[in-house]
């Protein structure tokens, strides 16, 4: 005759414990949680940066917005800043909606360019609610300098 034992698992336990707390907290009347981010009337869009041996390329995923909408700036101290703001569509039928969850309002994403950029040649696209920005490298000749740094 044997006897079966169910082995205590706290990882199960706490697992399902927080599926439960989620399920609570996503049913669509629950409260509406405050973001840690910001308020609700903001977002931060998506950034993929890439390079290759001419250039460094900026993605930035911005559905939903128009080009008159975005500000691509440099500054003198060689700060790459994107802003802009999308705009909630103001339709005038009465929805009742369980759920909301796009963004709108303002948004900023600023970057410290490397200093192989050339900040005056920067180039960029807009299309289908995506950003892409092409920052030309410089011509280097000569090898990076090194320093070497006195231990005590």
């Amino acid at each position: 005759m044997s006897t079966l034992l169910k082995q205590y698992e706290p990882l199960r336990e706490l697992d399902s414990m927080m599926r439960r707390v989620s399920d609570i907290l996503h049913s669509p009347f629950s409260f509406s949680m405050p973001s840690l981010w910001g308020s609700n009337n903001s977002f931060v869009p998506k950034v993929d940066i890439s390079e290759d041996e001419k250039n460094v390329y900026v993605h930035v995923e911005l559905p939903g917005m128009e080009k008159e909408h975005v500000k691509v700036t440099v500054s003198e101290d060689r700060v790459l800043t994107i802003k802009g703001e999308r705009k909630k569509e103001e339709k005038h039928e009465a929805k009742n909606y369980i759920r909301l969850e796009t963004n709108y309002g303002s948004f900023m994403r600023s970057f410290v360019l490397p200093e192989n950029v050339q900040e005056d040649a920067i180039s960029g696209e807009f299309d289908k609610g995506f950003l892409k920005l092409m920052l030309p490298k410089k011509e280097t000749t000569q090898p990076p300098k090194e320093k070497e740094i006195a231990l005590n």
